[in-house]
């Protein structure tokens, strides 16, 4: 058993699970790596996991924040427009279907929803998923770069225009915000850069 899938194992043995994990991280990890995912792909995931190990140790609801990181982008199509939602459905009727409790399968799909970053999250563990989920934005101007290619690849059927329009709009919705990351750890490490990326992103697609 490869790393990632063992730390899946051991993740939902630790929700309670009474099940063989075996098929659903399989499942899981053949999703992750489809060919057509060239930001939100097994790099992404596993980017998304290091940055909750760096978490301090005191974090509640750890093993929730870290089922809803394996699983808020288990469903991923640039043409729809529901991907956190059928990704939340698919956890919660996985992780109940390997024995966790249906609260806690509930819960973290409350937490992938979160990751439509429409709305800040209010709650503790809501935030430092998504700010996780947005410290590629903080990073040096060279991943940051490169994630945005990643995306733009991924929208590559979108004429220039058309991915221009709604990047944009994505891009000057999150600046506009008072504050990207809810919490004051990746606030102090990803904020000044990640707003001068979404600048620098922002003038190139011009318009």
């Amino acid at each position: 058993m490869t790393p990632v899938r063992e730390r899946y194992a051991a993740l939902v043995r630790r929700l309670g699970s009474s099940g063989d994990p075996g098929a659903a991280a399989d499942a899981l990890l053949a999703a992750w790596a489809h060919p057509s995912r060239i930001y939100h792909g097994t790099g992404h995931l596993v980017d998304c996991l290091a940055c909750l190990d760096g978490e301090p140790g005191d974090v509640v609801e750890r093993d929730l924040i870290e089922a809803a990181l394996w699983y808020h982008d288990a469903v991923y199509d640039p043409r729809a427009a529901d991907n956190e939602e059928r990704s939340a459905v698919r956890a919660r009727q996985e992780l109940v279907g390997l024995g966790v409790a249906f609260h806690k399968g509930e819960n973290v799909a409350r937490l992938i929803r979160l990751t439509r970053h429409g709305e800040p999250p209010t709650d503790v563990s809501g935030m430092i998923l998504c700010d996780i989920d947005l410290s590629i934005l903080g990073r040096p101007p060279a991943e940051f770069d490169a994630y945005d290619a990643g995306i733009r690849a991924e929208y590559a059927w979108l004429p220039d225009d058309a991915f221009g329009k709604g990047r944009r709009r994505v891009l000057t919705r999150l600046l506009s915000r008072r504050f990207l990351y809810g919490t004051e750890r990746f606030r102090r490490r990803y904020e000044s850069r990640a707003r001068a990326n979404l600048r620098r992103a922002v003038a190139r697609l011009g318009g």
